[in-house]
C-alpha cells in the first residue's frame, strides 16, 4: 500500500500591527495626524490614498520585509483607507513618504528606511523632525534621480504639487497653482465657525430689515 503525503502550503498572514505606539512623542504624533488629515483634504476625489503608520509590505510571501512609513502617499489606486499595503496587489509603490524623525531614529531613518525607500522606487522621502534634534533645518527632502535620491532645493514635492514649509512644530503645505495654505483641521473647523456666525449675522440683519419694513406698513414678501 503507497501512502501519498499531500504537502499544504499554509496561507501567508501579513499582519496590520505590531503592537508598538504609534509615534514617539505627541509633537511626532500630531505632526502625522495633521500631515494625514491635510494631504487626505487636498487629495479628495482622486484616485489616491494617504496611509499612516501602517504596514507596506514590500515581497510576496515574505511577510517579515515590511516598513510602516509615518505617513506615505499612493496614486492611481483606489481611494480609502486599508488595514495594510501590498504593493504586488496594488500595483503602485507610493510616490511620497514622510518620516517624522528623532533622535533616537536617525539611523533608521537617515541610512534604513532611506536605502529601502530609493530601492523601492519611492519617488520622494521627507525627514521632518520636529524638534529640531538631528536636523537643523527641521526639514529634509530627497528625490529621486535615476536610482539615487537627491536633495531637495527647492521645497517642493512634484507628485503632489506642493511646497513644504516648516512652521513652529507642523509641516504646512502650499498649493503650487493657487498658493494657498491647505488648512489643518483645527483651521478647518474655526473657519467653518466663522462661517456659520457670518451666516447668522446676516440671517440677523435681514430679520431687522424686515422688521423694519413692517413698521413701515410695506410687506417684505412683496419685494422678492
Amino acid at each position: 500500500m503507497t501512502t501519498t503525503i499531500k504537502i499544504v502550503n499554509p496561507k501567508v498572514e501579513y499582519p496590520s500591527s505590531d503592537g508598538e505606539p504609534l509615534a514617539e512623542t505627541y509633537l511626532h504624533l500630531y505632526a502625522i495626524i495633521t500631515t494625514l488629515e491635510v494631504i487626505k483634504q487636498y487629495l479628495n476625489g482622486k484616485q489616491a490614498t494617504v496611509l499612516a503608520d501602517q504596514f507596506l509590505y514590500y515581497a510576496q510571501g515574505f511577510p517579515r520585509l515590511r516598513v510602516a512609513p509615518d505617513v506615505m502617499v499612493i496614486f492611481d489606486v483606489e481611494p480609502g483607507g486599508r488595514d495594510n499595503y501590498k504593493i504586488w496587489e496594488e500595483g503602485q509603490v507610493p510616490q511620497v513618504v514622510f518620516e517624522m524623525t528623532s533622535k533616537g531614529t536617525q539611523k533608521q531613518d537617515q541610512e534604513e528606511k532611506k536605502n529601502l525607500y530609493e530601492r523601492l522606487g519611492i519617488l520622494e522621502y521627507w525627514l521632518f523632525d520636529p524638534k529640531g534634534e538631528w536636523i537643523e533645518e527641521k526639514l529634509r527632502g530627497y528625490r529621486l534621480e535615476g536610482e539615487t535620491y537627491q536633495l531637495i532645493s527647492d521645497g517642493i514635492t512634484q507628485p503632489l504639487g506642493l511646497r513644504v514649509m516648516v512652521e513652529g512644530e507642523l509641516l504646512r503645505f502650499y498649493r503650487l497653482d493657487t498658493g494657498d495654505k491647505l488648512l489643518i483641521p483645527t483651521e478647518l473647523a474655526e473657519q467653518l465657525q466663522q462661517e456659520r456666525q457670518r451666516a447668522e449675522r446676516e440671517r440677523q440683519r435681514a430679520d431687522r430689515l424686515a422688521e423694519y419694513l413692517r413698521e413701515q406698513g410695506i410687506d417684505p414678501d412683496s419685494l422678492t
